[in-house]
Order: C-alpha cells, then sequence, then structure tokens
C-alpha cells in the first residue's frame, strides 16, 4: 500500500489515503454536527485534572470502573457523593486515603470502600505516579455529584 495515513489516538483510528489525512478535522465537524454522532467528539477516555486524571475503562447500568492517575504530591478535592459509593484498588504506587476522619496508607494490591455519602479524599504522597482502579456503584454516576469540602484547586 502507497500514500496511506493510518492516526491512532485514544478513542478514535483515520485510515485514508495519505493526501487526505490534513482533512481530519472537517471530519470531526461534521460528526459533531450530526446528532447521532456528536457524543463521539464530546467524550473522550480520558480526562486530565490539576492533581492528574482518570480514563473511562467500563460503564454499565449502575456501574462504573475509571483508572485514577495521580501525580506525586498532588491530591484530590476532600468530597463526598449523594449517589454512589466507590471500590479503590492501588495497582501501583502509594495512596493516602481519608475516610471520615480515618486516614490509611495503601500500598499495591490494596484496597478500601468509601460508603456513599462519607467525607473522603486520595493522595499521592509518594515520589511515582499513583495508580488505581475505582469501581463505582449507585443510581447515579455523573462527574456532578461531586459535593467539594476542600480543594487546593480552587473548584466548588
Amino acid at each position: 500500500m502507497d500514500d496511506i495515513a493510518v492516526i491512532a489516538s485514544e478513542d478514535a483510528v483515520y485510515v485514508g489515503r495519505l493526501q487526505d489525512s490534513q482533512d481530519v478535522g472537517s471530519i470531526v465537524k461534521m460528526l459533531a454536527a450530526a446528532p447521532s454522532t456528536s457524543q463521539l467528539t464530546e467524550t473522550h477516555p480520558t480526562s486530565y485534572r490539576p492533581w492528574g486524571g482518570y480514563t473511562s475503562v467500563l460503564n454499565g447500568d449502575r456501574f462504573q470502573v475509571k483508572r485514577i492517575f495521580v501525580t506525586p504530591g498532588k491530591k484530590l478535592s476532600l468530597q463526598k457523593h449523594h449517589h454512589r459509593s466507590e471500590h479503590w484498588i492501588v495497582v501501583k504506587g502509594t495512596a493516602e486515603v481519608t475516610i471520615g476522619e480515618n486516614v490509611q496508607m495503601l500500598r499495591e494490591n490494596e484496597s478500601v470502600y468509601i460508603p456513599l455519602g462519607e467525607i473522603h479524599r486520595l493522595a499521592n504522597p509518594g515520589k511515582i505516579m499513583l495508580e488505581l482502579i475505582e469501581v463505582q456503584t449507585g443510581s447515579y454516576l455523573g462527574e456532578d455529584d461531586i459535593i467539594r469540602i476542600v480543594d487546593e484547586f480552587g473548584r466548588s
């Protein structure tokens, strides 16, 4: 095959003629304009935050699985949720976990449960990227179910 471009990102693959590869932007605009495909241009698997970010791995009815990554020295807001509980399993690094008044350290292959409505926080006190798998369960799993109590990045 000659003059073929293959462009792969986390959530899309383009295969086409090399001379047409600069037209990817117009393809994205076309997808965004159509009601049946506009979601493809709005939702991306990985979202970045000031503390690191997360990748959506799997979504289902009343559950969601995410890969959370936290930069060394950073922490998420002290928060709670009205509609979901969470299970965290550390896969790399060290996590400082606050649940209510209790603070504990978790290492690789250790886990913790955060009940619905409980105040909690995740921090990375280590020198390497913290990675964990988060399993959310509940009646509503949207990002707008985060009630921030304390946030070092000024978010509410």
